[in-house]
């Protein structure tokens, strides 16, 4: 959305958002926007339609060079009646609908210098939703037959007969015959574009494979299929895999591709298996030290890289290959359109990408999708933060990178920040010694990406612009230090969050209420399972009894959300709520507390609960329908469910 301001304009008093709804007419190509209160002289850049964002909902229109009698009518120069105070732009080239968005007037700059007017989120058409088991997570009236919707917004809630006397000739009236329906789920951590993309390799590995050896017939078959770049990426192994073979993981990586760059990552994502070619573009060897956050696994004998890069340090050899060039940035845009099917098709209306890797320009792949009008989510990006980079330096390039527009889908507004590694590879932060670590790890304790005072000062410097924190803490140690950084700020209107708390010291249960913290994990992985606790007895002992402490934080009062990490673990939020209530004894004490923390408490988190969240009069329609009514059936067939429909804003983006 291009917005022009002339600072000489002298505005009028604006009106209200609710009033002032455009409309289109088909046969005249004429778009009206009514009572929007704008400068006298509309000009030819009223196809710019420079607008002026003012209390998040309500515009001006502002003019612009020439004033309109000045211009000739082969430009489609718009009309003013000031008499009332109508906007009349004709001629306008539209796509199917135009809807209530049109304040925001996404344009698109067409080669002559005009633009063309897209349709954003909604349908202006009327549409009647009826005979439904209507969920609306509004406990003021939690079930309802019918719903109302215009313009992409819930205009009635409540039985059919009321609702049907709301019927008009413009009304699509859907017939729901008993089908439940519920708000969108709103996942606050995954990874879209990075799940997706077909730059993002061809070589998959089997991570249940336990002799590296037979890797190599696997790569050697998939290389010559990566595209855009010279590399050879891919992923899925075990860590385990390699560390247990009796080569070490480069010889067996330089044996399967030795005249190529090659980095793979591990299926946690907390490590990376690179060959020599790799390392040398890196320039990492024998001497160079272990990055902030991350470990260069040495031979013990000779001192040379094995291979093997944890956490952080596998952002050294990253960076050599997700560059912004346009032959990547358009696969990373193609994997971003596949991975909105996929997220419409599990209900998924909201969405807040983990790791935006800003060098890499993922935020390109977002923009594009949401102007050309293929954005079927509510979008908020969490910026990266890296470890390496100058404090100074990075700081002020986010502050620059910050979007928060109320009428835009996609918001760079929220900052992703390690505070440790994970527990597998004994790189989770903790406060009493691991029982054992992995060969190289330089503590007992585990590792930082980012210190807490040095958390703090990021903290400090960026969330009183905007930014909303959101903290990977998975050891004790590294959740009590999020949670001390979060507690010196000097800001304190932050909505920062806390994600994984796989180990979680009792002392700081309550504090997450206390500093308005929200508390969110991941459970639809069969490893956050109670069944698989044992598993890391091994490293921390009896602080594995109690992995991921969801009933306890939601009992000291957290606000919690449940997300996926998708692809780290399933996107199907079902299997989720499943695991949710049948995953004693840290389990949500009922289905009302598990689907909160799928939608209206992520609303919150990501800061749109006035919007969306819930099935509210004035809400945006954001909603799916199921093949089955969850409240109805034994909990332990919750993960057969199937969405049917996904609406966002009253637009359906998909259908079973």
């Amino acid at each position: 959305m291009i917005r022009l301001l002339l600072s000489f304009c002298l505005f009028l008093p604006f009106s209200l958002w609710a009033e002032n709804e455009a409309q289109y007419s088909s046969s005249t190509q004429q778009l009206i926007i009514p009572k929007v209160v704008i400068h006298n002289d509309v000009t030819q850049q009223a196809y710019k339609v420079a607008m002026q964002e003012l209390d998040n909902k309500d515009f001006q229109l502002v003019s612009a060079e020439k004033s309109a009698t000045d211009i000739a009518s082969k430009f489609n120069e718009a009309t003013y009646y000031p008499s009332s105070l109508e906007v009349q732009i004709p001629n306008v080239v539209v796509d199917e609908k135009i809807t209530e968005q049109s304040y925001a007037v996404a344009m698109k700059q067409g080669e002559t210098g005009f633009f063309k007017l897209l349709s954003v989120q909604a349908s202006q058409r009327d549409t009647l939703f009826l005979n439904g088991k209507i969920y609306t997570v509004n406990p003021q009236q939690l079930w309802a037959e019918a719903l109302y919707i215009n313009n992409g917004k819930i205009r009635y809630v409540g039985s059919n007969e009321a609702a049907r006397k709301l019927v008009n000739a413009k009304t699509e009236v859907i017939d729901l015959n008993g089908a439940m329906v519920m708000p969108g789920i709103q996942d606050v951590h995954m990874h879209p574009l990075e799940a997706e993309s077909p730059f993002a390799g061809t070589c998959l590995l089997d991570n249940q494979e336990e002799d590296a050896e037979n890797f190599i017939a696997v790569l050697q078959d998939c290389a010559p299929l990566q595209e855009a770049t010279e590399w050879v990426l891919g992923s899925g192994h075990s860590v385990f895999t390699l560390l247990e073979s009796e080569r070490l993981p480069i010889e067996i990586l330089d044996e399967a591709i030795p005249d190529r760059p090659v980095v793979i990552m591990e299926s946690t994502s907390h490590s990376v298996w690179v060959n020599s070619k790799a390392l040398a573009i890196a320039g990492i060897d024998k001497n160079t030290p272990n990055p902030t956050g991350g470990v260069i696994v040495k031979s013990p004998q000779t001192g040379e890289p094995t291979g093997v890069l944890f956490d952080a340090a596998g952002d050294l050899v990253m960076d050599y290959v997700w560059l912004p060039t346009e032959e990547i940035k358009e696969l990373n845009y193609l994997g971003l359109l596949q991975a909105l099917k996929k997220i419409n098709s599990y209900g998924i209306t909201s969405v807040a990408e983990a790791r935006t890797y800003w060098k890499r320009d993922f935020q390109a792949a977002w923009k594009r999708a949401e102007k050309e009008g293929k954005l079927t989510a509510r979008a908020v990006l969490n910026l990266w933060l890296y470890p390496h980079e100058n404090d100074e330096v990075q700081i002020e390039t986010l502050r620059g990178l910050y979007q928060n527009s109320a009428t835009n889908l996609v918001k760079l507004s929220q900052i992703k920040v390690y505070s440790d590694g994970i527990l597998v590879n004994t790189t989770a932060a903790m406060l009493a010694p691991y029982l054992s670590v992995l060969g190289d790890i330089p503590s007992q304790n585990g590792l930082n990406y980012f210190t807490e005072a040095r958390l703090a000062k990021y903290l400090n410097a960026l969330a009183p612009l905007g930014f909303d924190f959101h903290i990977h803490a998975i050891g004790d140690r590294g959740v009590q230090e999020s949670l001390n950084a979060i507690e010196q700020m000097v800001y304190k209107e932050g909505r920062h969050r806390v994600t994984h708390l796989e180990v979680v010291n009792k002392v700081d249960y309550p504090r997450f209420k206390q500093l308005n913290v929200t508390a969110d994990m991941q459970v639809a992985g069969a490893f956050a399972h109670p069944d698989h606790w044992e598993e890391n007895e091994a490293l921390i002992g009896e602080r594995a009894d109690n992995l991921i402490p969801l009933k306890s934080l939601y009992e000291a009062g957290a606000r919690v959300t449940l997300s996926s990490d998708w692809d780290v673990s399933t996107l199907n939020p079902f299997i989720g709520m499943q695991n949710a209530l049948t995953r004693a004894p840290q389990n949500l004490p009922d289905l009302a507390s598990v689907i909160e923390a799928y939608t209206v408490n992520p609303a919150y988190a990501l800061r749109q609960e006035k919007m969306t969240g819930s099935l509210e009069v004035g809400k945006f329609a954001d909603m799916i329908v199921l093949d089955q009514n969850i409240f109805d059936i034994d909990i332990n067939k919750i993960s057969d469910t199937r969405v049917m429909k996904t609406y966002l804003a009253g637009k359906l983006v998909f259908e079973r």
